[in-house]
């Protein structure tokens, strides 16, 4: 593993969680722009659900990021072991 990442994943691994958290923040408001009461901003031409499908996106992306991050926490910490 290269030293940028080696301490990265040792000394900086609590970022990984929080975009991780940021990740299921998104992917929760997303979910809220689904909701009906949101409907009614259509007839000014608001529409929530192509909102709430870009957090969805932006949101799933960073758990993404989030888990692979852990990912390397998990294999450096292995490797550290042996």
């Amino acid at each position: 593993m290269s030293n940028a990442i080696r301490t990265l994943v040792q000394d900086y691994g609590w970022i990984h969680t929080g975009i991780g958290l940021a990740g299921n923040t998104l992917f929760f408001l997303g979910s809220i722009a689904f909701l009906p009461t949101f409907k009614r901003w259509e007839e000014v031409g608001m529409e929530w659900q192509t909102v709430g499908v870009w957090i969805f996106i932006v949101g799933s992306f960073l758990m993404l990021i989030g888990t692979l991050g852990n990912l390397l926490v998990k294999i450096y910490e292995a490797r550290e072991q042996e």
